[in-house]
Parts: C-alpha cells; structure tokens; sequence
C-alpha cells in the first residue's frame, strides 16, 4: 500500500510502497478515506520525539471503512463506515475507570505509538472504533476524531460553557474555528481572536459574535472594555505563551483560563492575578470516548458543521505541500489528505 512515511525530524515524508497491515487477534483493518493534517504532525517534524521511533506514519485524524475483521471481532463488519478516535484508551488503568480515558496511562495514539492514518490502510483495535451515523459524509467526518472532538471537550467539559456565557478564542485555525461553532451552538456569546482576517471572517460565518485581529491594538484590553471586566472563559488554542498571556488578561474575576494550544515552552503567569482574582487555569488534552455519541448527534443535527471547516482535499502525494502551509500559517480549517 502507498504511505507517507516519516524518517525523522527536519525531513519531509516520503510517500512510499509499505506492506499492508492486517488483522490481528481484536483489531480491524480501516480503507482510509481521509486524514486530517494536524498542527501535531508539525510538531514531529521540528523534533518533538514520537513514541515509535521513525520510520512511522504520522496520521491521526482519521475515518474510512472497514476492510478487513479479525475472526473473533463481531462487533463490525466489511464496508461500514468508522471514524478512528485520534486516542485509543485501554479501559482498565485508574484514568480510564474514572471516564477520564482521554488521560489513559497506556494510550495509543496513531501516527504517534503505531503506525497512522497517511496510509491507504490502517489497523485498529475494534473496541476503540467509532461507527459513523448513516448520512455522515465520510472524508469530511475525519475531522471529528481530533479538530471537532478536542475543542468540545476543552469547551463543554474543561470550560464548562453553557448558555449566556461569554466566552473568547485565541487561535481560529482547524481546532480554535470548530471551538467558535461548539461554544456559539452551546449558547455562549463568542469572541474570536486570531491574526489573520480570513480565519476571522470564518470565525463569524460560524457564530462569533466579535472578530479581533491580535496584531491590531490592544486585544485583552478592547475585549474586557466590550465584556464590562472581560469574559467567563478563555481558551488559548495556539500553544505561545504571549498568546496565553492575551488570554489570561482577557478573563473576569472568577473566571476560568483553558489551555488547549501544545508548546514546549515554559509560561509565567501572575500568581497574585490568580489568588486575588480567583481565576481557574486549566488544560484541555483530546476527548474523552463518552462524547463521541453527543458529538455525532450535534453533527447529524447540523449544530456542528463539517462542511464549512474542511479546508483543501489533496492526495496523498502532496501531504509535503500540506504541511508547509499549514507551517506557514495560510490554512483555514482543516485540510484533508483524501485516499
């Protein structure tokens, strides 16, 4: 089968001939349909290290059909359509029997652990598989398992949002445009804030009641002026820490900071803003396999839309040219490598 393979940091992917994977005692081979182009997939590039040393396929955002099914697996069968969920919990460590699988101390991450979603076929545990609602559209629902699930645990379950919150997202890329629909469908009051206007523009096609470009003047400023005190909840979706230093002077008192953005840079934050404020600060890691089913429905319901955040569709043969505009900042919401 053809691949995208990744030799290590600094190098682009070599698209390649690599043995298919096949079934094994409990596990699914998926036909990938498509794999959304993840700003994590920049990070390996640049040396963050994976936990399968290269050669690797990166990949994690995945959904396809099932192809092949292991003998003792009857839980699905050939041609139904599954989305991958971007982290395979085990089910049995504390997080997990907790409902907290999203932190599960023996996750499996495709495209990270094993072997990911770049390829025409890709091998999955059969308990972690989603099936996909009929009516879905199945290259474009990749983008659930990661650029829609992520924001909608930050937003719903870190952030708490609900109905007359106002709420402000730092970062619209294919992550931070999905939080702008989930926080607006959830009732909330949204302000977008990112440095380029067309993310800005989508931001508002898609609920944002306020759109602020961060290199126009002073943002947290003109967003606690708008808010009288600033906003419920704040959501860093960029991973800098000027950007979470934005977000922090951006929330009221009492109110809460959700860390979503990766960065391997360290953040100093004003403690006493913190005590005599009362502020929350919190991370966001993924989804916790228990939403997927709300997800779907706000999905097949329309409270969620596909359609407007999938950016480009390109082959697998351009997943470089992928990434170098996703690297360069010029992509607005996900773009889909489509197999």
């Amino acid at each position: 089968m053809k691949a995208a393979v990744f030799h290590g940091p600094g190098k682009s992917l070599t698209v390649q001939d690599v043995e298919k994977p096949m079934a094994g005692p409990g596990e699914v081979v998926v036909k990938v349909a498509a794999c959304g182009v993840c700003a994590t997939d920049l990070h390996y590039l640049h040396g963050t290290p994976t936990f399968k040393k290269p050669p690797l396929i990166l990949g994690h955002e995945v959904s396809g059909w099932v192809e092949e099914v292991a003998p003792d697996v009857t839980a699905f069968h050939q041609g139904e359509a599954v989305l991958v969920p971007s982290v395979q919990s085990c089910g049995e460590c504390i997080p997990c029997r907790r409902g907290r699988d999203n932190l599960c101390e023996r996750m499996v991450m495709p495209g990270n652990h094993v072997d990911g979603g770049f390829a025409e076929f890709l091998k999955v545990p059969a308990r972690t598989l989603i099936r996909l609602p009929e009516g879905l559209p199945v290259q474009e629902s990749a983008v659930i398992s990661d650029a829609v699930s992520t924001p909608f645990h930050a937003i719903r379950t870190r952030g708490r949002v609900q109905g007359g919150d106002r709420v402000a997202i730092f970062g619209c890329g294919g992550v931070g445009i999905n939080a702008v629909q989930i926080a607006s469908a959830l009732g909330a009051t949204v302000i977008a804030v990112d440095v380029d206007p067309k993310k800005l523009e989508q931001a508002r096609g898609l609920g944002a009641a306020e759109a602020f470009n961060a290199r126009e003047g002073d943002v947290p400023k003109a967003i606690r002026k708008l808010t009288n005190g600033g906003v419920d909840v704040a959501f860093e979706i960029v991973g800098k820490p000027q950007v979470l230093d934005q977000a922090f002077s951006s929330v009221r008192a009492g109110g809460t900071l959700v860390a979503v953005g990766y960065s391997e840079e360290t953040w100093n934050f004003a403690v006493h803003r913190v005590m005599f404020r009362e502020l929350s600060v919190l991370g966001s890691l993924g989804c916790c396999s228990a939403d997927y089913p709300t997800i779907l429905e706000m999905v097949r319901a329309g409270r969620i839309r596909l359609e407007p955040v999938v950016g480009d569709r390109l082959p697998l043969e351009q997943i470089n040219e992928a990434l170098a505009r996703l690297e360069a900042g010029t992509v607005a919401g996900r773009q889909l490598i489509v197999l």
